[in-house]
């Protein structure tokens, strides 16, 4: 599923639902804002695991407003913001 932000049609970590799995394809720091300096957020999510080849599945969504979520990458967990899970192509598994 497209996120709406992005003219990239491409799936995003951060459109995914609670239960979806995808495989990471790419980081795109440039489709997200960020107060972080160029290259940092994408250096801390190469940090958390996010690297291409990597399985995702979205654990847990916070309430209200489906923010910030839990994300399995490969065989541990990590939280992130939803807003900085959409720097992060990804290929649905399911």
């Amino acid at each position: 599923m497209p996120d709406p932000q992005s003219a990239d049609p491409r799936p995003r970590l951060g459109s995914l639902r609670k239960g979806q799995r995808a495989e990471v394809l790419d980081l795109d720091e440039a489709a997200v804002s960020s107060p972080l300096p160029p290259g940092e957020l994408e250096r801390r999510m190469i940090e958390m695991g996010l690297v291409e080849g990597a399985r995702v599945e979205l654990l847990h969504e916070g309430f209200p407003g489906r923010d910030p979520i839990a994300v399995r990458i490969n065989d541990h967990t990590v939280a992130l913001r939803r807003a900085e899970a959409r720097a992060v192509l990804v290929a649905p598994l399911d």
